[in-house]
């Protein structure tokens, strides 16, 4: 059977097992470890990774990932689950996107063993996990009061990789190119295939983002024969967005929503109204094509160019 060494420990089939990783120090002299969990059944089957918290700031992935893992949601009939809930720490502690210097974790990889923290935790993940796993779902958020309906990131291109977007069934499956020094490129490059969920916004716990997040994964360990089918929710179909833009306000002031994250709209539809703070100037913010809300800004007071709604043509 295949092999699975992690920092130097061992997981033998039908062994859960809790490893930490010690990454660093704080300025205080606290150790910080990264905390991964395996569950590996005693069949041989796929490896799957379900990390949250790459961005520190990115709660629902974080309370995702410890969901499935607290309440053991599924029970393997073969192959392995690594669960890392919170990657990133130090922006964790922070309520940061990034590590203490700036750095994106996300934009960091392949990594380096004497780099950056960022980099270094990249070299972690490079080294100690995806050389192990064969699929993964890296569950992400929207930026500080940006939204994102529940969606998965995968390159169109990457045909294996749409067929799990397919099997996950995420409401939105939006084309995604691969980002340089990524966690998903990485992984691509070794021929992994990490699926990028995204939901909500950062700070901000989500029940639905978070049910989304866990019965899309559990429809992806069906399709991959992990679970069986009754653990598993039953199959939905998604709707496959090839392009995306975002709608940007031509004036600053109020913006008042008139429609929701998730609905459809139609070319020259009112989405809202920007007013001034004295009632005297409302400007309508009218959508430039058929299309679904993918992405909302929440912000009651926008600039000139602060981008409004993220919408999605329907293939």
């Amino acid at each position: 059977m295949k092999e699975m060494v992690i920092n130097g420990i061992r997981i033998r089939p039908g062994q859960s097992i809790n490893i930490e990783i010690a990454i660093a120090r704080l300025p205080t002299h606290t150790l910080i470890d990264l905390p991964v969990f395996i569950h590996r059944a005693k069949k041989e089957g796929p490896v799957v990774l379900l990390s949250g918290g790459v961005h520190g700031d990115e709660i629902n992935g974080i309370a995702a990932v410890k969901k499935m893992l607290e309440e053991d949601l599924f029970k393997l009939k073969k192959g392995a689950l690594i669960y890392i809930p919170l990657v990133n720490v130090y922006g964790f502690l922070s309520n940061s996107r990034t590590f203490p210097d700036g750095r994106d974790l996300n934009r960091s990889f392949p990594g380096s063993k004497i780099g950056s923290l960022a980099s270094q935790i990249a070299f972690i993940l490079t080294q100690e996990i995806i050389p192990h796993i064969d699929y993964g779902v890296d569950i992400h958020t929207g930026g500080r009061m940006l939204s994102n309906y529940p969606q998965i990131r995968v390159d169109f291109k990457d045909e294996e990789g749409m067929e799990l977007a397919k099997a996950f069934g995420a409401h939105f499956t939006i084309n995604s190119p691969h980002i340089d020094k990524s966690f998903r490129k990485e992984a691509y490059k070794n021929n992994k295939h990490i699926l990028v969920y995204e939901g909500g916004e950062s700070m901000r716990l989500d029940e639905f983002v978070v049910d989304e997040a866990i019965l899309g994964t559990g429809r992806l360990l069906k399709y991959l024969g992990m679970i069986d089918q009754e653990e598993a929710s039953t199959d939905r179909s998604t709707l496959v967005i090839k392009e995306s833009s975002w709608l940007r306000a031509k004036v600053s002031g109020i913006l008042i929503p008139t429609t929701k994250l998730g609905e459809e709209v139609k070319k020259g539809q009112i989405l809202a109204k920007i007013s001034d703070p004295y009632g005297q100037v409302k400007v309508p913010v009218k959508s430039t094509s058929d299309g679904f809300i993918v992405g909302l800004n929440n912000s009651p007071v926008v600039n000139a160019g602060d981008a409004l709604f993220h919408i999605g043509k329907a293939t």
